[in-house]
């Protein structure tokens, strides 16, 4: 089969390395790629926004499957315009999609299927915000209502910060259209968990657990960022809990979708935060989470590609997956600056020396190939993996493995894992 991966982060470097691992392939593309994912696969220099051309490029090399990893061309359409196409993709449609896509839109589904989640009310007039935010008082969190690449969620301590996070979304339009409108939601108390699950609109199998680490320092303090670190399995999430889970927010959620004749084939990504009163929704992404994914493919030991298929041409009740008992752990080494502002190409130095290594793996994020030599070129570089069993092995494997590593300015936490020793 000829594949088509559209993306370039350390996501799609953490799919492409394990589609790579499938005999069933003859021959796969990463649209536009980085620098780890032309060790595994063909880079094509493609945005991953540009939907025609991508549509164009799987005409032209009669790709078999494409798989598309980031949320922004989901939102916009891709599976519509493929599949219109004759065209197999992996991935939710638009009207799927529209559950990441706009905040409002799934807040709104969820208090339709009594599917737990945080109270909110939404704003675009930044004054009429302010009133409520002043009379519901703090801690209170501001969300911009679209795509934010992981940033639009803002954590208001006090009214000074709230007031500050009201006006960088609507006054400022930091965010551009995505911030057009904002939810205002309560802050809920208790331990952030992600649950990834597959679909094609009838079966629902659960991918292995994982918690991710947003805040950019130690001991979750710092703005938020796409994510700095996450570990599988998630020790809070037990057996008992997975299953309440799955019958009160998963199964609710695809039934409700397809009650408002949107049938949702992918990947559903839960934000979870674990409350004395049980789960409740934080958030829904339409695709792999982001590191989330490095450390659950990591410990997948089933054929990725079948399993995909499957979810494409609805046959995901005849799937098993098959899992490493090892803890995985990442690590995601960032640019000096993120989130904020950040140098771009600077080399990276140590790479060859993780190559030989049992039980580790490096996912690119940012980064490119300039000169013959691999350089940073985006906010999160690279995703540093290792694997062990217990955890506390798996994340000495992984912190042992990025000092291998360096370049000028590299930041990460020095605590990923640690919550779950406690």
């Amino acid at each position: 089969m000829k594949v088509l991966l559209i993306g370039g982060g350390g996501r799609e470097h953490a799919i492409a390395w394990k589609l790579s691992q499938s005999l069933k392939i003859t021959k796969l593309f990463c649209a536009p790629g980085n620098a780890g994912t032309a060790g595994c696969a063909e880079n094509v220099d493609i945005s991953s926004s540009d939907i025609p051309a991508l549509k164009d490029f799987a005409q032209s090399q009669k790709i078999d499957l494409t798989i598309v990893g980031p949320e922004a061309p989901l939102v916009n359409g891709i599976v519509d315009e493929f599949e219109a196409s004759g065209l197999k993709i992996f991935g939710p449609n638009r009207a799927a999609a529209l559950l990441e896509g706009s905040k409002i839109f799934a807040k709104k589904l969820m208090q339709k299927c009594n599917i737990p989640t945080a109270e909110s009310i939404s704003y675009s007039k930044p004054e009429e915000a302010l009133r409520f935010i002043k009379k519901a008082g703090t801690p209170i969190v501001i969300k911009a209502d679209g795509l934010a690449a992981g940033k639009g969620v803002i954590i208001a301590k006090d009214y000074k910060e709230a007031e500050d996070a009201v006006n960088r979304i609507l006054v400022k339009k930091e965010f551009g259209e995505a911030g057009k409108r904002i939810i205002v939601e309560e802050f809920l108390k208790g331990e952030e968990v992600s649950v990834l699950a597959l679909t094609d609109g009838e079966t629902i199998i659960p991918l292995a657990t994982s918690q991710d680490h947003k805040q950019v320092f130690d001991n979750d303090r710092g703005p938020n960022t796409g994510g700095m670190g996450a570990y599988s399995p998630a020790p809070i999430v037990t057996d008992e809990l997975y299953k309440k889970i799955e019958e009160t927010i998963l199964k609710k959620t695809i039934k409700g979708l397809k009650d408002m004749g949107i049938t949702y084939k992918g990947v559903l990504y839960c934000g979870l935060i674990l409350t004395a009163n049980g789960p409740v929704v934080l958030e829904f992404n339409c695709r792999f989470g982001d590191p989330e994914t490095q450390v659950i493919i990591a410990r997948m030991e089933s054929d990725l590609l079948k399993i995909l298929l499957a979810v494409v041409e609805t046959n995901l009740s005849d799937i098993q997956i098959e899992w490493d008992p090892k803890s995985a752990v990442c690590v995601v080494l960032t640019s000096g600056g993120y989130p904020g502002k950040y140098e771009k190409g600077i080399e990276i130095n140590g790479l060859k020396a993780v190559q030989s290594l049992e039980d580790a793996v490096v996912f690119h994020a940012g980064t490119t190939i300039k000169d013959g030599k691999v350089v940073t070129s985006g906010g999160r570089v690279l995703n540093v993996v290792g694997m062990a069993d217990p955890l506390k092995d798996a994340i000495k494997k992984t912190y042992d493995t990025i000092k291998l590593v360096n370049f000028d300015k590299m930041h990460y936490r020095k605590d990923i894992g640690a919550k779950a020793l406690k």
